[in-house]
């Protein structure tokens, strides 16, 4: 197992990873939309989506993995009301390859984000 560590996305905000690569796979932890010094990026769903795309392309990086080789995606909402314009900044990421994908709409998020992320991918 190899923990995942890069300085382009948040570090974790407890006793956690950014991720770890076992058999091949690489693991996220979820990411929220905080910049890599840690400051909450202020703005909507889609703001805040953007960021988090950020922050999951800078671990799948570190790990030796990117956004074509996710195979599994799980989104956690705090408001299912903004699932479309979710949905819209997600495909700008996932346009042509489209991974496995969970949405929960959760009460509440870290540091009272409004969308938090994870994936699984292959890593090359």
């Amino acid at each position: 197992m190899n923990i995942v560590q890069t300085s382009n996305a948040p570090a974790a905000i407890g006793p956690y990873s950014q991720g770890v690569v076992v058999n091949n796979l690489f693991y996220s932890s979820g990411q929220i939309p905080l910049t890599p010094e840690g400051i909450m990026v202020e703005g909507d769903i889609q703001v805040q989506t953007h960021q988090v795309f950020k922050n999951l392309q800078a671990v799948l990086e570190a790990a030796g993995a990117s956004l074509e080789t996710v195979v599994k995606a799980t989104v956690f909402i705090k408001n299912m009301d903004e699932f479309a314009q979710l949905n819209e900044v997600y495909a700008e990421y996932f346009n042509t390859h489209t991974p496995a994908r969970s949405t929960v709409e959760v009460a509440r998020l870290p540091k009272d984000a409004l969308v938090e992320i994870e994936v699984v991918a292959l890593v090359k």
